[in-house]
């Protein structure tokens, strides 16, 4: 399926990413662990090289625990880089990041400190859209000082938090790039919420889904909704979870938007079980 969306302030918000490098430290570059390949950003390649990078893994709790380990130990081969799996619902889950960013600061530390100075680190907080970065800054700084949301676009300007009288976090809106050529990666961004539902074809989408769960393991529709998928192709498994679940439209015809939407929630919500779209490399 091919998907883009790419409104006037995710252009805006990367000329301020852009601009506001010069006065951070380090980057945060949160990605959502169930797509953790898919979500890395090509206009973020320019900005992100330009200083030390903390990976942060969220939603790790809704992510497969074996997928979650081996995309933690490629991210953190890379190149001043590090990688932590972190779910920001739990409180102080995250305190791990503010560990690891003194630790990745260590020398800038010592220089202040023998010049005298007082200067709280600065790292810029990157990310899709809904990818949980406000959810991990709120999670850092042990209150809700950022606006947070299940769905994409809900931060749209650049917000400085104080998660503590040593660190500032820059946290950024969720951002996409102008062309997802790739159709996988598009439509596994859609999966996770990081575009918009307005702009989709959510029937089709739906469809799509169904078919890579039959693809990676059908037990995962036939536990969920108490179905038996043998020798039935995507859409008559699609038909078939509508029914079971009731999306009927009232001349008894399959409401294939509303049962797309009920097994996008449930993969959302994690009641499909663990489950990591991208395939290792």
């Amino acid at each position: 399926m091919k998907i883009n969306w790419f409104p006037g302030h995710m252009k805006s918000a990367l000329d301020v990413m852009e601009k506001e490098m010069k006065n951070v430290d380090l980057i945060i570059y949160v990605l959502d662990s169930r797509a953790p390949f898919s979500c890395l950003n090509p206009s973020f390649e320019k900005i992100a090289s330009k200083r030390p990078v903390i990976y942060v893994l969220s939603k790790c709790d809704l992510s497969n625990d074996a997928d979650t380990n081996y995309w933690q130990s490629y991210f953190n081969k890379k190149e001043n880089s590090a990688c932590v799996k972190v779910n920001s619902t739990i409180s102080g889950s995250a305190k791990v990041i503010k560990n690891l960013m003194k630790t990745m600061l260590s020398k800038k530390a010592d220089w202040n400190k023998r010049k005298g100075l007082n200067i709280p680190f600065r790292a810029m907080v990157i990310g899709v859209p809904n990818s949980g970065k406000s959810t991990l800054i709120n999670n850092l700084a042990s209150k809700g000082k950022t606006i947070t949301g299940d769905k994409p676009g809900v931060t749209r300007g650049k917000q400085w938090v104080a998660i503590d009288e040593n660190i500032n976090l820059l946290d950024t809106p969720g951002t996409l790039w102008p062309d997802i050529e790739n159709e996988v990666v598009g439509t596994r961004l859609a999966y996770i919420g990081s575009i918009k539902n307005e702009i989709l074809d959510v029937a089709s989408l739906g469809l799509e889904f169904v078919g890579d769960m039959l693809k990676k393991d059908k037990k995962i529709l036939e536990d969920r909704y108490k179905i038996e998928c043998n020798n039935l192709n995507r859409l008559q498994v699609f038909e078939l979870i509508c029914q079971k679940r009731g999306f009927i439209s009232k001349g008894r015809e399959v409401d294939y938007e509303r049962g797309a939407i009920g097994i996008l929630d449930d993969f959302k919500k994690g009641r499909l079980g663990k489950i990591t779209l991208d395939e290792k490399l």
